[in-house]
């Protein structure tokens, strides 16, 4: 019976470990930087759920996560957090998550960068990339640290170079602007996420969904692929790794 039993735990320990072997390889485990991607909306304030020219943010926001997180993850070898990930659970990825809570998931990962998808709507045209550039105050918390929006800057623009370099005037190129820009930015002086981010933070406004051109691009596979590319190659610019 004993050499039963130890028969069973030997074979169940090579299994294991042939498991773990066929996990691994092939497949290059996380050792690069931390990167929280956050897919905009549904949050406290918006659902992303207006149609526009055919498309709702909440999808197109999140469709182009998965394929910077692909990304990231076999060029990077980064560790990639998605704010809210709930592949295979039709209704549930608009599921609201806080902007507070979105920050706080960044945080407590330590992320090297935490990069916001949005698309806007209005009058324009184009991608613009943000950055906190004033501190706020919401809910008794102030914030972000001068640090954190120094290095936000930074970053901004060296993601703002490789989207440029990589979209190569696909879409009207609306460059770097400071949060105190936005609708939000301009009433708060920087937007709630940031307030609460430890980490530097940057806002990608990808297209606008009002604008049937921008539109008809980030609805291709290929234009989406694209934006992924270039966002991708903005992050490895961020972190010096292009």
């Amino acid at each position: 019976m004993r050499k039963y039993s130890f028969t069973i735990i030997t074979v169940t320990l090579l299994i294991a470990a042939a498991c773990l072997l066929f996990r691994t390889a092939g497949y290059p485990q996380p050792t690069g930087p931390v990167i929280c991607l956050d897919p905009g909306h549904p949050s406290e304030v918006n659902a992303g759920t207006t149609v526009q020219n055919g498309l709702r943010e909440v999808e197109v926001n999140y469709d182009v996560a998965l394929l910077v997180k692909e990304t990231l993850e076999e060029e990077l070898h980064a560790r990639v957090i998605l704010t809210r990930d709930f592949r295979g659970v039709d209704p549930k990825h608009r599921r609201v998550v806080s902007n507070k809570q979105r920050a706080e998931i960044a945080n407590a990962a330590h992320a090297d960068l935490l990069l916001r998808l949005h698309c806007d709507t209005g009058k324009g045209r184009g991608v613009t990339v943000y950055y906190p550039d004033r501190q706020a105050t919401k809910n008794g918390k102030t914030g972000p640290s001068a640090a954190v929006r120094q290095a936000s800057a930074q970053y901004a623009k060296a993601l703002h170079a490789g989207l440029a370099e990589v979209l190569d005037g696909a879409l009207h190129d609306n460059g770097v602007k400071g949060e105190s820009a936005t609708y939000i930015g301009s009433k708060q002086g920087a937007l709630t996420g940031s307030i609460y981010s430890e980490v530097p933070a940057v806002t990608v406004e990808m297209v606008f969904l009002s604008s049937k051109s921008d539109a008809d691009y980030i609805r291709s596979k290929d234009g989406k692929r694209q934006m992924a590319d270039a966002l991708a190659i903005g992050v490895a610019r961020c972190l010096n790794k292009d």
